[in-house]
């Protein structure tokens, strides 16, 4: 992989944080409820999730 398409990758990611941020926050709440975990992991889970959404989507326009 060029180093040009990493940062392409991380270009089209970066602009896919905010939107991704939505998503990520209603799946968290979602494990949250069934799994019965303790608020404290809740943001975590959020920015974990809203990272990983971003880089997906990023890799995804990226190469499609």
């Amino acid at each position: 992989m060029r180093s040009m398409d990493i940062v392409l990758t991380l270009v089209f990611s970066i602009v896919m944080l905010l939107f991704m941020s939505v998503p990520a926050m209603k799946i968290s709440t979602m494990i949250q409820e069934r799994w019965k975990l303790d608020d404290r992991w809740h943001t975590p889970m959020v920015l974990s999730f809203t990272v990983l959404f971003s880089l997906l989507i990023g890799i995804f326009l990226r190469f499609a």
